[in-house]
């Protein structure tokens, strides 16, 4: 397979993605994912998803539930996604939010958790932010 074709390939399989299952249990839908914005490391790719539980004020979720679920995300569902040949990224983001919002645009009113990775051995390795 051409590489041209394998990056169609993987964009088809990331927009096709719907539910993801996590840990917590919590409902969780992946969004896109954002390959073409440089983070500190270098090439970065966040992973976006939304994820209601979280919520400030009515959610049942809190953060160190959602950092599990970001690891799982992260080691589970990005992981496998990554390129096998062509760039690799540096880094891997995962954001919930309990809403959609768009990439970069200040929402105050929406909770938000980021979690930074790199991969090492087919694994995630917290980074923090």
């Amino acid at each position: 397979m051409r590489p041209l074709a394998i990056i169609f390939a993987i964009n088809a399989s990331l927009a096709n993605a719907q539910s993801v299952n996590v840990p917590s249990g919590q409902p969780v839908e992946f969004v896109e994912v954002v390959r073409d914005t440089r983070g500190p490391q270098g090439l970065t790719w966040r992973f976006r998803f939304v994820a209601p539980e979280i919520d400030r004020t009515s959610g049942s979720i809190g953060f160190e539930e959602a950092a599990v679920d970001m690891d799982h995300l992260c080691n589970k569902f990005a992981v496998p996604r990554l390129p096998t040949m062509g760039p690799v990224p540096k880094q891997i983001v995962i954001s919930m939010s309990d809403a959609p919002v768009d990439f970069g645009a200040p929402a105050p009113e929406i909770t938000q958790f980021f979690e930074a990775y790199r991969v090492e051995d087919d694994s995630c390795i917290w980074e923090g932010i």
